[in-house]
């Protein structure tokens, strides 16, 4: 598993605060892997999901550290997002 999974997992997790999330979503990182997220919280794994983003792993990276929005990653296609748009909304407010 690559470390830009592992780190995402732990980030997103935190950003949880230790909830899960009220649906599914899957980030799909090119070249590294796939994150879950769910009422369990986040973990590594490539599965079904209500909403799937994508990006590469510098648009990823600082969403995570906050110095991109993930909706302006989005507007500016940085990001694109497959499925529920609600979803994907619910998520963006999570990560802040």
């Amino acid at each position: 598993m690559s470390d830009i999974v592992n780190e995402a997992v732990n980030v997103l997790n935190e950003k949880l605060g230790g909830a899960g999330f009220d649906g599914s979503a899957k980030f799909d990182i090119a070249g590294e892997g796939s994150v879950m997220i769910d009422s369990d919280g986040a973990r590594a794994g490539d599965g079904d999901a209500e909403v799937t983003l994508s990006a590469d792993v510098d648009t990823f990276q600082s969403i995570m550290d906050g110095s991109t929005n993930a909706t302006a990653a989005f507007m500016g296609g940085q990001l694109t997002v497959d499925g529920d748009m609600g979803t994907a909304m619910k998520l963006a407010s999570v990560l802040g």
